[in-house]
């Protein structure tokens, strides 16, 4: 995918408790023994809040407020008492509407920040490190791509009501990009997929599908088989840098000619490159040929206060003209939160000659950024920290900001960024992996609270609502360097992307839980449906394993249907199994 998608391992620093399958029953005491475990299940009886809608209308704001486990953790604002007590009963439709338009606000800024901040950062940080294409791409490319994904079901593994959401989002989103996606780039550009490359995403796709659902069947995982399973993405990039270097050397060792292409075989050009970077090492050159154009032929210096407001105003006017009436109207509505998150997150470009370095903004970053991640690390939790008692915990960091801005104001100049600029990217980095969390905990609380009041499960959502939130931005942008006439690198970030996020999802989530409780994790599935999500998943995979290199390797509009039709039936029977029409014969 492009810059958006070439950004991706940031999870570790930032996020508290995730994964992908299942849900806490209840957090045990501290200081447990390392032989207790920690119970995880999707759905629970002892959840209790979720009979708040067997009370009378006038009875369920009390029963939110008397009731410990309507209480979330995560997040900024209450919405079961949003829903139940802030308005009339008779009001409560109008909560809930307002929640659905909020939950869209959300999925917006989650993707605005990842593909204008975090995933620009992401780049310039891989370029910084001098990373190769391919490390970079099964790095931060993947972590590009399922940031939203992952930062989701941390924040979904945190708490007991919503881990359930975590086994229906990654499994849901599995299975949406493996089908619907993917379907649509072979509808909309017929080609031949590189076969070795997409054989061994599928096969290491597949793996980490049965070992998921080993855990969840065995119902329980020990750390030494946590650090087992997430060593598996490891051996996946070892394997993908191993193979292209293999390539890399196969294919010099052929071409006896730079200049003269024609001499290199067929198989190079079709079976095995499973990146076509064309876009990635052209892209650069390509934007500041744009930019080039447009430049004065005379010197012309900005003052401070031009260099701030052209900074802040995230519309190209030359783009304007061009686009249509639909893209001016989103533009529109996402321009004011443009400006405030540009405000507080620096953005790094390696490809602009002067970086994007902007005096002002980014010394205004110094203040604004620190500040932005204490009140929004962890839902707020440090916004009143006071040290000591005494001094409040922001206003420290208030006036470091403050003092450190005043220094590299003073310091540098408007036109020459100093040696140091590549830090900013570091900072951009932080503080939009922390907007994206606090983001992500905010979108399921509020599942968790449709949920409650719509009698759904919270796994049902997670493969619906949050799947199809986190994974419409991939496919558009797929879909996009599909009709660009790149598919084969949108088949490559299809699933070398959802590699990524059911390893780090499900294993960080279990660790990260380990760690905190000092205790091993075990499951309890939601049943049928659990079942329903996994078989789908693999029964998909291992049919695309057989079907296409049945088909030569040639992914055509045939198969494009297939892969639809295959998601409209399992969402029919996953919808049938959680409404009880399609249940187990108990004895």
């Amino acid at each position: 995918m492009d810059l958006r998608v070439l950004l991706s391992l940031l999870l570790f620093s930032c996020h508290r408790g995730v994964a992908s399958g299942s849900r806490i029953l209840r957090n045990q005491p501290a200081g447990l023994s390392s032989n207790t475990t920690v119970t995880m299940t999707s759905e629970s009886s002892s959840d209790e809040c979720d009979l708040v809608m067997n009370r009378s209308a006038a009875d369920r704001c009390a029963f939110v407020k008397n009731t410990p486990d309507c209480s979330m953790e995560d997040g900024f604002i209450n919405y079961l008492y949003t829903a139940f007590c802030l308005l009339p009963p008779n009001l409560t439709p109008l909560a809930i509407t307002l929640c659905i338009i909020w939950l869209f606000f959300l999925f917006v800024v989650l993707g605005l920040t990842a593909s204008k901040f975090f995933c620009p950062n992401l780049s310039a940080i891989s370029s910084t490190l001098h990373l190769s294409h391919n490390v970079a791409g099964v790095t931060f490319l993947a972590l590009g791509n399922g940031a939203p994904d992952i930062f989701s079901a941390m924040a979904a593994f945190s708490h007991p009501h919503t881990a359930g959401l975590a086994v229906g989002a990654l499994f849901g989103a599995g299975i949406f990009v493996t089908t619907v996606v993917a379907g649509s780039v072979a509808l909309i550009k017929p080609f031949a997929v590189a076969s070795r490359p997409f054989l061994r995403d599928v096969i290491f796709y597949m793996g980490a599908v049965f070992w998921t659902f080993l855990m969840l069947y065995r119902g329980t995982t020990t750390l030494g088989e946590t650090l087992g399973y997430l060593s598996l993405y490891v051996v996946y990039v070892l394997t993908v840098i191993i193979s292209a270097y293999i390539y890399n050397r196969r294919k010099y060792s052929v071409n006896t000619s730079i200049q003269n292409v024609s001499h290199v075989p067929a198989e190079f050009n079709s079976s095995d490159s499973s990146d076509d970077d064309v876009p990635c090492l052209t892209g650069g050159a390509i934007q500041q040929d744009y930019e080039s154009e447009y430049r004065p032929l005379l010197p012309y210096s900005e003052s401070t206060s031009q260099i701030l407001l052209s900074s802040l105003n995230p519309v190209d006017h030359r783009k304007w003209r061009r686009k249509s009436w639909r893209w001016r109207a989103l533009k529109v509505v996402k321009t004011p939160l443009e400006v405030l998150l540009l405000i507080c997150i620096p953005v790094v470009d390696p490809d602009k000659e002067d970086k994007n370095w902007r005096r002002p903004l980014n010394c205004l970053h110094l203040i604004t950024a620190p500040l932005v991640c204490v009140l929004a690390f962890q839902s707020g939790a440090y916004g009143e920290y006071m040290i000591q008692g005494q001094f409040p915990l922001w206003l420290l960091v208030l006036l470091l900001g403050l003092f450190l801005s005043a220094i590299v104001f003073c310091t540098t100049t408007n036109d020459c960024p100093p040696k140091y600029h590549s830090l900013f990217a570091l900072l951009g980095f932080v503080v939009s992996a922390v907007l994206i969390s606090a983001a992500a905990s905010e979108v399921v609380s509020l599942l968790h609270m449709l949920g409650v009041v719509l009698s759904l499960s919270n796994t049902v959502l997670g493969l619906t609502l949050l799947a199809w939130g986190n994974s419409i931005g991939d496919c558009f942008s797929d879909i996009t360097i599909a009709r660009q006439g790149y598919p084969r690198m949108a088949i490559s970030a299809c699933f070398g992307g959802i590699i990524f996020n059911m390893l780090l999802g499900v294993g960080l989530g279990c660790l990260l839980q380990m760690v905190k409780t000092q205790s091993d994790v075990q499951f309890e599935t939601e049943g049928l449906l659990t079942w329903v999500l996994a078989g789908s998943l693999g029964l998909s995979l291992v049919l695309s394993f057989v079907i296409v290199p049945l088909c030569q390797f040639h992914l055509g509009r045939t198969y494009g249907i297939f892969l639809l039709v295959f998601y409209v039936i399992f969402l029919i029977v996953a919808l049938l199994t959680e409404f009880g029409e399609i249940h187990t014969i108990s004895t």
